[in-house]
Formats: structure tokens, C-alpha cells, sequence
């Protein structure tokens, strides 16, 4: 049932978060007196609409998006004679580029209010450190290194080793570690199969052990199977200047982890469907059913009610700020192709009119349609794409 409602939680989510996408459009049309004939949530068969002056407002079927119809958003469309003057494309393009951006901008005002109402009410998460103390030591030795152990199968390296809950690592294969950093490093270098000495600090002893360990080869790299302690974890709430100023770095640190991700896309592709997924950056992003099953497990983890919160919460933001970030691509159809075509024809007419020449206009979209169907086309494979690696090969929930 918890997993149930973080799914359906994160589905309305999405749904208020296109809503805001979609209004920042309609008001700034209706704003500037274009005509605005739709505004509705999904796409497919109309379930219920109610129409209110000049635009009718519902829901359809499919909840995977929705969308406003501005009359003459490309020149290509057959309008209405009496619509003509205020047809889309035929406002001044200062205008016309407030329209298209405004989702964008709505999508990423949402967001850092959701930073700054978490961070004064839930608190800001203090990450505490992560020491070379045990925290639980893995039964077995899993397949993959995402996987969780099922209590069969051979025993983990650290279980057979007899390290237990509460003992501290001082020393990995001759190495002294001081943390828990210094303790991975000392683990990647070496090899699997190796045996090796780990010296370690046990309550209730005076003098440190020395185990025997032999390690484990999950996916080519050396497994020990332990977990570490974290000490100092938290959340301190501020008040609303600190928590701006939160919502501000959190999100030009979110918008910049989004560029890398889109950058290390096209070489992850490869990897969506093994076990070295989320070994990248471009890895780690996933279709609305692996957001889905991320939330639903969220809300049924064992975690606390706040831990809980800040996930989910942090989840909603990461898709409105993806939203906004995805959409100002100068790709055609998202809101960055046609800021693109509207930047296109401003320089166009200025250099006509260098030239002693007439502006040219708009530009001819007809020409345009092949890249929009090509753009089309990548982007629905993409999605495609991913909604069967979620499937196949899902991401885990954030820590």
C-alpha cells in the first residue's frame, strides 16, 4: 500500500508540475491578448472539460502531459479570419518569446519554492560522515553490485571473515584508513580474489584483530560486503533568507548536474541495460515509470517520515528543474526550438535591414519539419528507451 501511494503521490506530482508548465503559457498568452482555445491535463479522449470565456479547461485520459492550443502558433495552421491579429505568430517577438519561455521559468520558480519551503520546514539534510566503523555486513555475495542479498549464495567476503557490526577498520591490506574514503581506495586496489589482511577495532577488546579476508569479484571489481556508519546525520531548518540562498545554490547545482547528465547521455546509452548503469552521470536518468518506481519505494522504505519527505520532495524538484532544463533545448517542438526560430528571425531582419532590405517575416516552418520529425523521433526513442532500462534494469532510490 506504501509503495502504492508514493507512485500515485509522484504521478500528481507530475501532473501539477505540467499544469504549472502549461499556465505559465496560457496566462502570459491571455496576458498579452493572444487567443487561447485549450488548456487541458494528458492527452487522448476527453474525460470532463468546462469551458470559461474562450477556453475550455479539462482532463483527458492518457496523464502523461498536457498542453495549451494557441491559435496560429506556427504560421502553418488555417485560422480564423476574425483571429487573425491575434494569432501567436503574428505578435512582436519580445512577446512571443515571454509566452514560450514562461513554462520554463515556472517550472524553476516552482522548484526553488519547494527548496525554500523543505529547507525551513523539513530542514536542510546535514550528510554527517560516513567513518570506516561497520554498520551491517553483507550475508552473501550478490550477482550485481545494485542488487540486494538475499541471504543465499556464497557468504560475503566480510561475513566469512567474522567482521561484525561495530568494528572500526583501521587498516585494509597493510593500508591505514582514516575514513571511509581512504577505506574504498584501499578496496579498489585490489584485485578480487585476493586475501588480505584487515586490521580492525573491536568493542570490548583491548588490543585490534587481524582478519582474514579474502575478496569476493562482483562485476570485475573487488567486493567486501560492509556497510558503513555515518555519524552527525540531520536537518537543521533556517529562516527564509538562509533558505533562499539554499534554493539558489541547489538549484544551479541541480541545473548543472542536468548538463552533465544530458552531455554523458548519448555515451551511456550502452550501459542502460548492465550492471555499470549508474556508474555515469547520463546513467542515472530515467523515464516517468522509473521516477515512478523510485517514489514508490521511497515511501515504502523503512526510513524515518522526514527522510521519507526530503526524498520525495527532492524527487518532485529534480523533475521540475529537468523539465525546465529539457525544454529550453533548441530542439523543435520544445520551448527551446521555437526560441530559437524567434532569435533566427530577429538577426535575420536585422541583417536585412543593415542591407537597406525588407524584413523578411517569419520564417518557413515547412522547411523546418524534417529536423522537427527527426527531433521527434530521437526523443520519443529515447523515452522508449529508457521506460524499458527502468524496466529491465532499475535505478535504485536515492540515499
Amino acid at each position: 500500500m506504501a509503495f502504492l501511494l508514493g507512485a500515485v503521490a509522484f504521478v500528481v506530482a507530475l501532473l501539477v508540475s505540467v499544469m504549472l508548465h502549461e499556465g505559465g503559457h496560457l496566462l502570459t498568452a491571455k496576458r498579452f491578448g493572444m487567443k487561447a482555445t485549450q488548456y487541458f491535463v494528458g492527452f487522448g479522449p476527453t474525460l470532463w472539460s468546462w469551458r470559461r470565456g474562450e477556453t475550455e479547461y479539462g482532463v483527458k485520459a492518457i496523464p502523461l502531459g498536457g498542453f495549451v492550443k494557441i491559435v496560429g502558433y506556427t504560421p502553418l495552421e488555417e485560422i480564423d479570419p476574425a483571429d487573425r491579429d491575434r494569432a501567436f505568430y503574428r505578435q512582436p517577438a519580445g512577446r512571443r518569446a515571454v509566452v514560450i519561455g514562461a513554462g520554463v521559468v515556472v517550472n524553476l520558480v516552482f522548484a526553488f519554492l519547494l527548496l525554500m519551503v523543505m529547507a525551513m520546514t523539513v530542514g536542510i539534510r546535514d550528510p554527517g560522515s560516513v567513518t570506516t566503523t561497520v554498520d551491517e555486513v553483507t550475508a552473501c555475495v550478490p550477482e550485481r553490485v545494485q542488487d540486494d542479498c538475499t541471504g543465499s549464495g556464497t557468504p560475503s567476503p566480510a561475513a566469512a571473515a567474522g567482521l561484525r557490526a561495530g568494528d572500526r577498520v583501521l587498516s585494509f591490506n597493510g593500508v591505514r584508513v582514516a575514513d571511509w574514503a581512504e577505506l574504498r581506495e584501499a578496496i579498489g586496489d585490489t584485485k578480487p580474489g585476493r586475501t588480505v589482511p584487515v586490521v580492525v577495532r573491536r568493542p570490548g577488546t583491548s588490543l585490534p584483530l587481524t582478519l582474514r579476508m579474502r575478496l569476493a569479484d562482483v562485476d570485475g571489481r573487488a567486493f567486501v560486503g560492509m556497510s558503513a556508519r555515518t555519524v552527525g546525520q540531520g536537518y537543521d531548518r533556517t529562516g527564509p533568507v538562509d533558505a533562499a540562498v539554499f534554493a539558489g545554490r541547489a538549484t544551479g547545482t541541480t541545473i548543472a548536474g542536468i548538463g552533465k547528465v544530458l552531455v554523458d547521455l548519448p555515451s551511456a546509452i550502452p550501459k542502460l541495460f548492465t550492471s555499470e548503469r549508474e556508474s555515469t552521470p547520463g546513467g542515472q536518468v530515467g523515464s516517468v515509470v522509473g521516477a515512478t518506481e523510485v517514489s514508490g519505494q521511497i515511501f515504502s522504505s523503512e526510513s524515518t517520515g522526514r527522510d521519507k519527505l526530503a526524498l520525495y520532495l527532492s524527487l518532485v524538484i529534480s523533475v521540475n528543474i529537468f523539465l525546465g532544463a529539457l525544454n529550453v533545448l533548441p530542439l523543435l517542438p520544445l520551448d527551446g526550438g521555437h526560441l530559437a526560430v524567434i532569435v533566427y528571425e530577429r538577426a535575420r531582419a536585422r541583417v536585412a535591414r543593415a542591407r537597406g532590405r525588407p524584413d523578411p517575416g517569419t520564417v518557413d516552418m515547412t522547411k523546418l519539419m524534417p529536423i522537427t520529425y527527426l527531433a521527434v523521433l530521437l526523443l520519443v526513442g529515447l523515452g522508449v528507451l529508457l521506460i524499458l532500462a527502468d524496466l529491465v534494469n532499475p535505478l535504485r532510490p536515492p540515499q
